[in-house]
Formats: structure tokens, C-alpha cells, sequence
């Protein structure tokens, strides 16, 4: 806490404010991608503090709020296998899928539970042979080692009982779309976790193809705030490139051993997201090697979702075409105690955080 306290500091952060405001002398869009920098921007204030010339646009980092009902209907389905038991992270549990969530079907019956780590699916399975065990792994390339990890073990084990789903999103090729769609901003700043893994590298082609500097940002307001003035700087210089501003969690080429695993469990390929369609190389599947171990081959042929609820405009705000305040569900019937869409569900997503914190 006290190293923490370090980046909250009322000098530093005055400090960075006063570069910010001496640095920019146009007007700046900038997307903060990850969902944990939206909440921390909301929590801390930050809007308030930076020149007015900058706006801040919030991205699709929520993987909870990008996954469709069509994956979470998959999810459902998965319910319905005799003897399975279902287990995942706390955050997807409240997702709608087209007619219900896992919470509902744990309520209707299902062996619905909620893990901390992979392994605990692990050992559910290891502990309980008569049972398939499906692992619903979800979140961005920060928690896609350790799903990868089990995996490994559960071959090790030869647990044949034990079946991922995996709903896992890759961050870089979805900026890489969102620029082909036409995406207004300037500049990027860049998820620190998701960097831990996989490095700042990735981000290159961002820098180089679409000329927008991209910035690797930690989560403290210091960090964020230093991350907006390095951003400011290369576009008031004509300069576009990647820099980290996280150095103390994020090295340039990303953990060698994360990377590994993931290699050795997952093959990149399309992915559904949420608003922004379907997406080249922005999941992960589970390699061939591996197939006992896949979920897919359980899920129902000619599964069949519905589209959103009417009125819903999750899409749009995850596209950053709008912000929350701008779908007439916001605040009147969509709240986090009655979520309509993913994106008031997630404690990450834009519409939670601009609920809880955008008129503070």
C-alpha cells in the first residue's frame, strides 16, 4: 500500500498536471482501452483534472462486457450435460445470456461454482472423476496463462473429465480493428496487465501502421496521468511510437514463460465480441494436442441466440461512439442491481463505472 501511495501523491499528480497543461497546445482524443483504467479515471477524478483540449474515450477492455450472449449462451448449454459441473469466474456469472444467466441456472439447479484460479477447477475434477468438470475461462492475455497452465496439468494428470471453454480475447488485433472501423482517437493508452504478458512489442504495428502512439500505463492516478502527458508529448512532436510508462510491472518483450505456456495450449483464432462483431485472430482455441481437454465438442449444433435487449446500446459505448449517459436504458432501468447489459454488469465496465463514479 504504502508503494501505492507513492503514485497518489497530491505533489507528483500536481506536478504531471502542470507538464500536461504546458505540453498541449491542440485538442486530443485518447482511448484508455483496459475497463480497471475507466474505473480508476472515474474513481480518481482524473477528468477533472486534465486540460480541456484532451478527451478521453473509454475502449472495449472489459472482457466480460465484449463477451456476447452468444458465448454466454454456450456456457448455458453447457449446464444441460449430465453430471457437469460448471465453474468460472465470479464476473461472468451475472451476464445474460439470451434467456438466463449462470446465476439463474444455478438457482434453477446447476452446478454452478466460483473459482479463484484454474487450478481449483483443476482439483474439482481431479476430486470428483464421475463429474465433467467445464472450465469457463475468460479474460484478456492476463489471465490466459493460467488457463493454459491447467490445461498442461490436466493433461498431466490425464484428467479427461476436465473441459475448457475458452472465451479468452487478444487485445492487440481488436485495436487494430477498431482503427480500420474508423476510430477517432489519436492515441492509446495501453492495458498494464494485459503488458505483463505479452509486452508492449504487440503494440508496434499500432505505432507504425496507423501512426497513433500507444503508452503502457500502470493503475495509480500517477500512473495514468503521466501516461496521458508522454501521449500528449508525441502527438504535440509529430512522433508516434511505444513507450511504457508501467516499467515497474511491464517489460517491453513480456514474460517469456507466460507466452510459452500459452503457445503450447492455445492457436489464435476468430473471435464474437460484443458490438465489434467477429474478429480475426482475436481469440484463443485450444490446440489439437489438446482436444480431450476442449469443451466445444459438448455444446449443442444449430445454437441459436437472441440479440440484444431493445434499447441496449452496450455495443456503441464499447465501440466508444458513445457514452453511457447517451442509451436511454442508462440510469432508469439499467442499474448494477438490474443489469440489462455487460457493461453495467462488470465492476470494469464503462457503464458500472460512469454509474457509480461519472457524476462525482
Amino acid at each position: 500500500m504504502k508503494f501505492a501511495s507513492e503514485y497518489r501523491d497530491p505533489g507528483l499528480v500536481r506536478g504531471i498536471v502542470a507538464n500536461l497543461e504546458r505540453a498541449c497546445r491542440h485538442r486530443w482524443a485518447l482511448m484508455e482501452f483496459c475497463g480497471t483504467h475507466t474505473v480508476a479515471i472515474f474513481r480518481h477524478g482524473l477528468r477533472a483534472l486534465i486540460p480541456g483540449e484532451i478527451t478521453l474515450v473509454s475502449g472495449p477492455g472489459c472482457p466480460v462486457c465484449v463477451t456476447p450472449r452468444s458465448e454466454v449462451d454456450k456456457v448455458l448449454a453447457l449446464c444441460d450435460v449430465p453430471s457437469s459441473v460448471i465453474a468460472t469466474y465470479g464476473d461472468l456469472v451475472k451476464v445474460p445470456g439470451s434467456r438466463m444467466s449462470l446465476a439463474g441456472r444455478r438457482a434453477a439447479g446447476a452446478d454452478v461454482r466460483v473459482v479463484y484460479s484454474s487450478y481449483d477447477a483443476v482439483e474439482i475434477a481431479r476430486k470428483a472423476p464421475d463429474r465433467t468438470v467445464f472450465f469457463v475461462a475468460i479474460g484478456f492475455e492476463t489471465t490466459a496463462p493460467a488457463t493454459a497452465a491447467a490445461v498442461l496439468r490436466a493433461a498431466d494428470l490425464g484428467l479427461t473429465n476436465f473441459r475448457v471453454l475458452s472465451l479468452h480475447k487478444r487485445t492487440p488485433p481488436v485495436v487494430d480493428a477498431l482503427l480500420e472501423w474508423g476510430t477517432p482517437v489519436q492515441g492509446f493508452i495501453c492495458p498494464g496487465h494485459v503488458s505483463a504478458i505479452i509486452g508492449a512489442r504487440p503494440f508496434e504495428g499500432v505505432a507504425s501502421k496507423w501512426r497513433r502512439p500507444c503508452v503502457v500505463a500502470g493503475f495509480e492516478p500517477g500512473d495514468i496521468l503521466q501516461a496521458i502527458l508522454m501521449l500528449v508529448r508525441q502527438l504535440e512532436q509529430g512522433r508516434s511510437a511505444v513507450e511504457v510508462e508501467y516499467l515497474r510491472g511491464v517489460p517491453y518483450e513480456g514474460n517469456p514463460a507466460a507466452l510459452e505456456a500459452i503457445d503450447k495450449a492455445f492457436v489464435p483464432t476468430a473471435s464474437e465480441w460484443r458490438g465489434l462483431g467477429l474478429i480475426p485472430n482475436t481469440g484463443l482455441a485450444i490446440r489439437d494436442r489438446f482436444a480431450a481437454h476442449d469443451a466445444t465438442e459438448f455444446l449443442p449444433a444449430g445454437l441459436e441466440s437472441l440479440p440484444d435487449p431493445p434499447g441496449c446500446r452496450c455495443g456503441e459505448v464499447l465501440r466508444g461512439e458513445i457514452a453511457p449517459p447517451g442509451c436511454g436504458l442508462f440510469r432508469r432501468t439499467c442499474t448494477p442491481e438490474n443489469p440489462i447489459g455487460p457493461c453495467m454488469v462488470s465492476s470494469e465496465g464503462t457503464c458500472a463505472a460512469h454509474y457509480l463514479y461519472g457524476d462525482k
